[in-house]
């Protein structure tokens, strides 16, 4: 087990983590540039981790004879894996496996572990041609779609779906946006409709001001990305009905950056994305029916975030869990450990009924 400078260690994904200590007393990390995936690291976890690999360092030089080879097993006698382990799909779920990646990489150094970002769409498409082990996914398989699930059942991959965590689909205005608090369904409905004739906030609500509100204001996901599927059949009805005059992109950072740097700029995605652009941004609350509700963790959780609470999946592709060690090992520290991993990414964790549902789900993996 490697043990960590104090200041600064490299993540197995894409970016580095920068730690520091924050006023409560965690090493914490925020993104100081556009690229997403830097987590916050629980400082009792790291200072466990130095301890006892401080520990195994001791006993190492200390000469105790024997069997000098360090790849066989670790301190506690669990078996050393090497190999690789491919993700992609969602970007909205992607900062979430980096994390289990990051904490995963304490205990077992030599498994690469690799997460693309393509979307939902694009991560199914790579997972039922074989060619990941694991599709992060912001939405469920389509089962009978050619690129999805009768693609997977085609090509004989079979798969069990985990649910990791929850998420409050949020949307969200420049923060110098004074007039608008709270949008219903409906309203939403009226700017994002296919052939929306909206292009001014005054066309939103009578007292909005004239404000442009068209394609250099609207800032979406693409249409391989599963937040789109699910924000248009909440919104509008049907999956995949939106207009299309907007900026789209699967890097939820653009779309951060686009209505960061747009005063009158309308857009939406994931919940976290929002919590780390929360000094530039504003959540607007939504109206599902029953009064305006803003996104957070306990109305994600308890279901009065109306219609855009949604959970949040990883795939496992079932010959990959049986035939490598190391998908398996990984796996199984995904489920065990998911309170921390999601603690650490900032995401909406599972309340107990949900967990009980993931460990099950491990469990017929296993068997």
């Amino acid at each position: 087990m490697p043990v960590h400078h104090p200041f600064i260690c490299h993540r197995a994904s894409r970016y580095p983590v920068l730690l520091r200590f924050g006023p409560s007393g965690r090493f914490t990390t925020r993104p100081g540039t556009p690229e997403r995936g830097l987590t916050e690291v629980n400082f009792n976890v790291l200072s466990r981790r130095v301890l006892v690999g401080t520990a195994l360092a001791a006993f190492a030089l200390a000469g105790c004879g024997g069997n000098n080879n360090p790849t066989n097993n670790t301190g506690g006698g669990q078996q050393q894996l090497s190999g690789a382990v491919a993700i992609d799909g969602s970007s909205t779920v992607a900062p979430l496996s980096e994390a289990a990646a990051d904490i995963f990489k304490e205990e077992q150094s030599g498994v690469n572990v690799t997460v693309g970002t393509s979307g939902t769409g694009g991560g199914f498409e790579k997972f039922c041609k074989g060619e990941t082990d694991i599709s992060d996914a912001s939405r469920p398989i389509k089962k009978d779609d050619a690129k999805e699930g009768a693609a997977c059942a085609s090509a004989g991959i079979t798969f069990t779906e985990l649910k990791v965590a929850t998420d409050a689909l949020t949307v969200v205005v420049h923060k110098d946006n004074t007039w608008v608090d709270c949008l219903t369904v409906a309203e939403l409905k009226k700017i994002w409709e296919p052939n929306s004739k909206v292009n001014n906030w005054s066309q939103v609500r009578a007292g909005f001001p004239n404000e442009p509100l068209g394609k250099d204001q609207l800032f979406g996901p693409g249409t391989d990305s599963g937040t789109f599927d699910y924000f248009t059949e909440e919104i509008n009805g049907e999956t995949d009905a939106s207009r299309s005059d907007y900026t789209a992109s699967e890097n939820d950072n653009v779309l951060v950056q686009g209505v960061a740097g747009t005063k009158s700029g309308l857009g939406y995605f994931g919940y976290t994305y929002f919590e780390e652009n929360q000094d530039k941004l504003t959540a607007v609350k939504i109206d599902g029916g029953g009064g305006c509700v803003a996104p957070s963790a306990a109305s994600a959780q308890d279901g009065t975030y109306k219609p855009l609470a949604r959970p949040l999946f990883v795939y496992v592709n079932n010959k990959s869990f049986k035939d490598k060690p190391q998908v398996a090992s990984f796996v199984e520290f995904y489920v065990t450990n998911i309170d921390e991993i999601a603690k650490e990414a900032k995401f909406i964790g599972l309340n107990p009924t949900e967990k009980t549902a993931l460990t099950s789900g491990l469990t017929s993996l296993k068997a």
